[in-house]
């Protein structure tokens, strides 16, 4: 997590500067911080939050841009069923992109083994820390920042890095080039609802992409016949 952890903490910075700019309450912002705990979500609702926009949008917007913890859950679920409910949360609010993504690649099958939570907890406390200090630091820090360091550029650049990095295949790949262009042609849309279009046509996509890649070996010619085909 360490080399990572770098630009964990610089995206943290950014979005803690466009916290402190955008007009709420320091503590609030904090809290916001230390709670959410999810950099895309909370800048998709700060301005949504400083416009006054209605509870309901806020909380909509900032699902439909979580939504890929849903499926980190069904990825952690084989790791951690085991566990007792009061651990699970803990690991759950732990749980972000990159640290899911080094996990289950050292640990690519879903088998209880002794050491891996000290190296869960090693790079989420790694990846919390780098992200919380720089985040809340941009926040008190805000309005030493000039306006025409353009900070929300260097956002969407610091964000696009990490997010070209996780796209490991094809279907990742199509469906983030499909995310960004349905973004971009339904940005006239009020109250950042493109953000919503580009999700749903992401997941579409997605979607469309694995029922068009052929089944394994050996599971074609049985298709329909025996227990759990189909699945």
């Amino acid at each position: 997590m360490a080399p990572t952890a770098i630009g964990i903490a610089a995206w943290g910075l950014i979005t803690g500067v466009a916290m402190g700019k955008s007009g709420l309450p320091p503590e609030a912002m904090v809290l916001m911080s230390l709670l959410v705990f999810a950099g895309s979500a909370q800048l998709a609702v700060l301005p949504l939050m400083s416009s006054g926009a209605p509870v309901w949008v806020v909380w909509a917007t900032a699902l439909c841009v979580n939504l890929r913890f849903v499926i980190f859950s069904a990825v952690w679920r084989p790791y951690v069923v085991h566990l007792p409910w009061q651990q699970r949360m803990r690991l759950a609010y732990f749980t972000a992109d990159l640290n899911t993504a080094l996990f289950t690649r050292r640990f690519p099958e879903p088998r209880p083994s002794p050491e891996q939570w000290p190296y869960f907890w090693g790079g989420s406390m790694l990846s919390w820390v780098g992200w919380q200090v720089p985040s809340i630091a941009g926040i008190l820090l805000a309005d030493l920042v000039p306006v025409h360091w353009d900070v929300g550029f260097a956002g969407v650049m610091a964000l696009l890095g990490i997010t070209l990095s996780l796209l490991s295949d094809r279907a990742t790949a199509v469906s983030g080039a499909v995310a960004g262009c349905a973004a971009v042609a339904a940005y006239a849309l009020p109250l950042r609802l493109n953000i919503v279009v580009a999700i749903a046509a992401a997941v579409a996509m997605g979607v469309l992409i694995e029922h068009m890649r052929p089944p394994p070996a050996g599971q074609g010619a049985g298709r329909g016949v025996g227990p759990g085909v189909g699945q």
